[in-house]
């Protein structure tokens, strides 16, 4: 069914090529955005059309939400897709796209509002009987009460922004001097960031799991689960790596998890797709926020279930009821994915932009590479550092390791540094392998030694190769030697 004519898709890389792929197979055209130096980017190349809306800095293109609308009105766009970041949870951006006539393909402004707030979806979710963390159930009003709230819920607790995300913000506090300066310099922050020095106060979990839902809900109200993502390994807050289902979930869990997640949408009057976040620790989960958007990880759901979650948020949009009940929606394998940042690890994930002067992506069973750079592209300096996402599917969970293992070692990217290195390093740890995880894994297991020793091992590999080269021994050596070469000289 061809659901709209024409979509305009408001971002750029990877996500904007994936939610084109979506339309193109449904029978729908597609308008491209860019700045000035995304001219050449893959996602420009690959719609139908493409507009500069603007030069590099986001606020002067990817976030002018009158220039966007401006296009889509011109090119007869009907709808228009956020993708993740940029104008994704912007209610003023959504209520918008509303009052220029278009179709905004995610949940309503008002449901963007509303849970844009940690405060406020906060006390929605107690009202809904989800559990959330203790804490401060309103703003900080005073340093006093932030105390007394601390003492009876206990140290450490943590300081966040209430208009917050990736982590912006946020400060722990292991007594009650380090929670006056903590408030302090959260307040300044969030007003810096956010427009809106609003912080409260909730108890500090050391080492939580990260556990998501990923719903699915249209406009009668119809809501189902697509199950749960494991999103524990972390960097700065910020995710690096995902796994579909969660390696602990038991049967019980997973049941009232879900159930939460589904009455959170509901409370919200959720429409479309979107993920309820969970802190999960000592046999206890805790709400923690609700993704209005499409997340970056919905490909590895797609993988265990068979679900295109793009193709729902458009026919959702479009007005459509849902196609699926929950008896519908069953888990198949285990997937992975790793993020495929231009960064580098060794440096405290310091961002490397820079030209790809060779690119070959892996393949094979069970293999997904959802990218934005091509041999050639130059990656700006001015958007987030991810470039592709790798993504690998088993029957099992060690097949699923096993495949990523595989792709990792046929992935090439030369001209920058990537976190590939970092991501085999993971592959190889033993408590990864095991499943246990939790959102400061990276240090507790240091990984860096780990990326090192594996570093350190492909240059002797290298050499070992390079001397079979120049002895003019087996062919295969040829290939391997280059791309031994390049994953090591990446830069």
């Amino acid at each position: 069914m061809k659901y709209f004519d024409k979509i305009l898709i408001a971002n750029r890389g990877e996500i904007a090529i994936r939610v084109m792929r979506a339309c193109r197979e449904l029978g729908i055209d597609t308008v491209a955005i860019y700045s000035e130096p995304d001219s050449n980017a893959l996602h420009v190349k690959y719609a139908d059309e493409a507009f500069c809306v603007g030069e590099a800095h986001p606020s002067r293109s990817y976030l002018n939400k009158e220039r966007i609308c401006d296009v889509a009105r011109k090119t007869g766009a009907e709808a228009i897709h956020p993708g993740y970041g940029f104008l994704a949870e912007n209610a003023g951006f959504a209520k918008l796209v509303e009052d220029e006539g278009l179709t905004f393909i995610g949940p309503s402004w008002k449901t963007i509002e509303a849970l844009g707030s940690k405060i406020g979806s906060k006390r929605m979710m107690r009202e809904a009987g989800v559990p959330v963390l203790p804490g401060t159930p309103e703003g900080v009003t005073s340093v006093d009460a932030a105390k007394k709230v601390a003492a009876e819920i206990g140290y450490p607790v943590i300081v966040k922004a209430s208009a917050g995300g990736g982590g912006i913000g946020m400060h722990i506090a292991e007594n009650e001097g380090e929670l006056e300066e903590a408030i302090d310099k959260g307040r300044r922050i969030a007003q810096s960031a956010f427009g809106d020095p609003t912080i409260f106060v909730e108890k500090y979990l050391t080492k939580p799991r990260h556990i998501e839902i990923q719903v699915l809900a249209d406009a009668k109200g119809h809501t189902v689960h697509l199950y749960d993502r494991e999103c524990s390994i972390q960097r700065r807050h910020q995710k690096l790596l995902e796994e579909a289902p969660c390696p602990i979930m038991t049967p019980a869990l997973r049941e009232q998890m879900t159930a939460s997640a589904v009455a959170a949408a509901k409370a919200a009057n959720y429409k479309n797709a979107g993920t309820v976040e969970f802190l999960y620790a000592n046999g206890n989960y805790y709400f923690m926020e609700v993704n209005t958007r499409l997340q970056v990880e919905h490909t590895i759901t797609e993988f265990i279930t068979g679900v295109d979650i793009v193709k729902q948020q458009i026919a959702v949009a479009a007005g459509e009821d849902l196609a699926m009940d929950q008896d519908d929606i069953r888990i198949r394998g285990h997937a992975i994915e790793c993020r495929i940042n231009a960064e580098d690890p060794l440096n405290n994930f310091a961002a490397d932009p820079g030209k790809i002067v060779r690119y070959r992506s892996p393949g094979g069973p069970g293999i997904r590479v959802d990218s934005g750079i091509h041999m050639g592209y130059t990656i700006p300096a001015h958007y987030d550092s991810m470039i592709s996402k790798l993504c690998a599917w088993g029957s099992n969970r060690e097949e699923a390791i096993q495949r990523m293992r595989r792709a990792i070692y046929e992935y090439v990217i030369l001209g920058v540094k990537t976190t590939l290195p970092l991501h085999y390093a993971i592959m190889h740890n033993a408590h990864f392998i095991a499943g246990d995880t939790h959102t400061h894994f990276l240090q507790e297991e240091h990984i860096a030694t780990s990326l090192r020793r594996y570093l350190h091992e492909e240059e002797a590999r290298m050499q070992t190769l390079a001397d079979s080269l120049r002895q003019g021994k087996h062919v295969a050596a040829i290939t391997a030697a280059v791309d031994v070469y390049i994953r090591k000289n990446s830069k």
